[in-house]
């Protein structure tokens, strides 16, 4: 019966890295149309009327993170290295960063800055938007004279503040995998899951406040907590996969019910419930007619962090509607992604073929035998000819 449902699902559905895939540039998409009516309306928070206290780009955000906990915990286990762990997530994550900050710096930056090219090159805050924001904890917004006559002139890149939070997470895994090698078991991500929980329903923080908690150094504390409830739920997820059934019916009563709690106080657990448990069911239930060339979806990372500039410089083109940025952002930002995968992220990526596993250890050959006396055997007698 389980060889038959294996078969089954072997034909239905494709591999999960493809559905994390689609389900990565659906969220992309969806967090730049989301950014189209705010970039041009600050007053607004998300295209949907203020009345419904509901973003999709902030649904597709804790789809995220729950993704990225599920799969970094997946990384961990196929490689319990916490040195090779943290090279891996050294190179996915800052070379995109990287490309996009010094694009932003040395070619956006002095074409569309209204400042001169003397005022521009020697204001600090260009070298510091360099640097803090590459290294994403001293992460900068602004870059002197640019886009600064756009209707949100506060920051170049809106995109790039939820990066840090991500990183915070890869630190999260690597703290309880090194526990679990220390023979804590599987279940210490129970408690990280249930800490993260307690603090965020003190702090409360929502997609338009941040929580009165401050920051750590310019990551904000209340929305990092709040996205590290789904990051954590993922690990959850994958910790406990032989145990908990991953079905599409009780991922749509989820919806369900969250529709449903939206405007109360439980609006926020089963959010993030519904938002995690939704996105690794529809991974690992995608279907297979829908398997393409990795290069078309994989490209969701660098369409999520050049999406913004390219809505910023799109409405310095004159383009006052968010309707048409919208239609306009989305291929223009997705080209910008394939782009970043097939030249800055797969290079990249292709280092790790130095991060060598260890060979594992040879055999010991087996002992000679020994008689019960402890004297090597006799020789046996040779055949005669």
């Amino acid at each position: 019966m389980v060889l038959r449902q294996g078969r089954r699902r072997f034909r239905e559905y494709a591999d999960p890295n493809i559905g994390f895939g689609w389900l990565r540039l659906i969220g992309a998409t969806t967090v730049v149309v989301d950014h189209s009516w705010p970039i041009l309306d600050p007053s607004r928070l998300t295209i949907f009327p203020a009345s419904w206290d509901a973003s999709p780009g902030y649904v597709a955000l804790m789809g995220f993170f729950a993704m990225s906990g599920f799969q970094i915990s997946q990384s961990w286990a196929s490689d319990p290295s916490w040195w090779r762990f943290s090279a891996k997530r050294l190179l996915r994550i800052f070379p995109p960063v990287i490309a996009v900050v010094a694009a932003l710096v040395f070619v956006i930056g002095p074409l569309f800055t209204t400042l001169s090219a003397a005022e521009y090159w020697s204001d600090k805050q260009t070298w510091r938007y360099l640097v803090g924001t590459s290294l994403l904890f001293l992460l900068q917004h602004q870059l002197p004279g640019v886009f600064v006559e756009n209707p949100y002139p506060w920051s170049v890149n809106g995109s790039l503040w939820t990066l840090p939070m991500e990183m915070m997470g890869y630190v999260v895994v690597l703290a309880a995998g090194l526990l679990m090698l220390l023979g804590l078991g599987r279940w210490v991500v129970l408690p990280v899951l249930v800490a993260l929980l307690v603090a965020d329903s003190q702090i409360q923080a929502t997609m338009g406040y941040h929580g009165d908690v401050g920051s750590l150094i310019e990551v904000p504390i209340g929305s990092t907590v709040a996205f590290m409830v789904p990051f954590a739920m993922g690990m959850v997820l994958f910790a406990y996969r032989d145990r908990i059934p991953l079905n599409p019916w009780v991922a749509l009563g989820l919806l369900g019910l969250w529709i449903a709690v939206h405007q109360t106080p439980a609006d926020r657990y089963v959010l993030a419930i519904m938002a995690s448990y939704g996105a690794i069911v529809w991974a690992h239930h995608w279907p297979r007619r829908l398997e393409v060339d990795g290069r078309w979806i994989f490209g969701s990372y660098g369409m999520y962090i050049w999406g913004f500039p390219v809505q910023q410089l799109i409405i310095v083109a004159g383009v006052d509607d968010p309707r048409l940025l919208a239609v306009l952002a989305v291929p223009a930002a997705y080209l910008c992604g394939v782009a970043s995968w097939v030249w800055v992220e797969v290079p990249t990526q292709r280092l790790r073929r130095y991060l060598k596993k260890p060979r594992p250890a040879r055999p010991a050959p087996p002992p000679s035998p020994v008689t019960r006396a402890g004297t090597p055997p006799a020789e046996a007698p040779r055949p005669r000819s």
